[in-house]
């Protein structure tokens, strides 16, 4: 496993507002900057299955392997890889936490690294950031 990139943010939103961006996958292009659009076949749930649209590069099938009051878990599958994105939620009595985990598995993870693990590393911050800014706007 080679992982690309992390990202950590604080937030005056509660979890709940986090989950609920993260399920209306139809907005992801209002807090990713690389997501040209996102699409979910069914419900936000463990198992559910979708495609999204990276800005420049081909539709990627992806999946989620986990979802729970504290992670959400996606992974897309890339030609002999996987590309997982784990998302953990914690929280005190006025802070909510975030932080994501970008990791890549499977015999042509060298390959995908090399040709987008440096956007994903410039860009995860800030769009962790910018998601942070649209929970907030929703609370």
């Amino acid at each position: 496993m080679t992982q690309i990139a992390v990202a950590h943010a604080s937030s005056t939103a509660a979890p709940s507002a986090f989950f609920a961006r993260w399920a209306d996958m139809a907005t992801w292009q209002q807090w990713n900057a690389d997501t040209e659009w996102a699409r979910l076949d069914g419900p936000f749930a463990e198992g559910a299955t979708g495609v999204l649209k990276p800005k420049g590069g081909p539709q990627v099938k992806f999946h989620i392997a986990s979802l729970t009051d504290r992670e959400f878990v996606d992974v897309s599958t890339l030609f002999g890889a996987r590309l997982t994105f784990d998302h953990q939620i914690s929280s005190t009595a006025d802070r909510t936490h975030v932080a994501v985990t970008v990791t890549l598995t499977g015999p042509m993870g060298w390959f995908w690294n090399l040709a987008i693990g440096k956007g994903i590393r410039s860009g995860l911050q800030q769009d962790l950031n910018q998601l942070v800014a649209v929970a907030e706007a929703a609370a």
